[in-house]
């Protein structure tokens, strides 16, 4: 399927409205400069806070998983070999655990937008008059006059029809379509990295201060965490990030006293 044509290619409808809207308009001026200097106006830039916020809860997913086994084996024994072998246990397997939910994740909603925007070329190509009736509808129902909504739709389909369709009737973009293999490196890698930090002050710290290192360690990391995915996300920083650090707190409380337990029983 291809994207709405233009010039002598158009078909008659179309040709034929544009014509009609356009006919004793003024010739197009330079676009201003649209926005603020502190707001920006760039094309993706929802698609990168997501993936920047989908970094940051990888990495704190990361954080607690792996410190929540670390501290919960280093309260059942002092030997650093138990500890080291659950916590990259923990590490490789929440890797791929993330990263699978979210190949799975990701895979369907990229095969729905593509199947949207096969469908959406398709009814282009067969139907471009409905589909310009149906653009300038859309503009109508946002506020705009009738005669406005038509001239709008009118030069929307005379400049690229389909990105006109597919972000006003599905909010999508052609080429923000998120590889499913991206989203799965990406969340891999989050989690990774913040696994590592808590791994490294179970094992790093001499054994009598390990826990409270580790517990120190990880509550730092988490309200590091809960302040940027609050920033990304515009809410309260205060409260978010008071929410993330009772969650990993209590995590970390729990596999402590359960290991505390399995400890003590195993040496009784």
């Amino acid at each position: 399927m291809t994207t709405e044509p233009s010039g002598a290619d158009r078909p008659d409808t179309v040709g034929a409205a544009a014509d009609s809207a356009t006919a004793g308009q003024p010739e197009a001026t330079a676009r201003p400069a649209v926005g603020h200097a502190d707001e920006p106006h760039t094309d993706g830039l929802a698609e990168r806070l997501n993936w920047l916020r989908a970094g940051v809860l990888g990495a704190n997913d990361g954080i607690v998983s792996v410190a929540a086994v670390a501290v919960g084996v280093a309260a059942a024994t002092s030997q650093t070999g138990p500890i080291l072998t659950a916590g990259l246990a923990a590490l490789v397997g929440g890797a791929i655990s993330m990263a699978l939910g979210e190949y799975v994740s990701v895979s369907s909603q990229s095969d729905t937008q593509r199947a949207l925007i096969a469908k959406e070329k398709a009814e282009l190509a067969e139907m471009p008059q409905e589909e310009l009736a149906e653009l300038a509808a859309i503009y109508e129902a946002k506020g705009l006059s009738p005669a406005t909504a038509r001239q709008v739709a009118v030069e929307l389909t005379e400049h690229d029809a389909l990105t006109a369709h597919l972000e006003a009737e599905l909010n999508i973009d052609e080429d923000g379509v998120v590889s499913p293999w991206h989203a799965a490196l990406a969340s891999a890698v989050a989690f990774t990295l913040g696994a590592v930090l808590p791994l490294a002050a179970v094992l790093l710290v001499p054994e009598p201060w390990r826990v409270g290192a580790t517990f120190a360690v990880v509550l730092v990391a988490l309200a590091g965490t809960g302040w940027i995915a609050a920033w990304i996300g515009d809410a309260p920083r205060v409260r978010a990030t008071g929410r993330v650090v009772v969650g990993g707190a209590l995590a970390l409380g729990a596999t402590f006293a359960l290991g505390s337990l399995l400890g003590t029983t195993a040496a009784g």
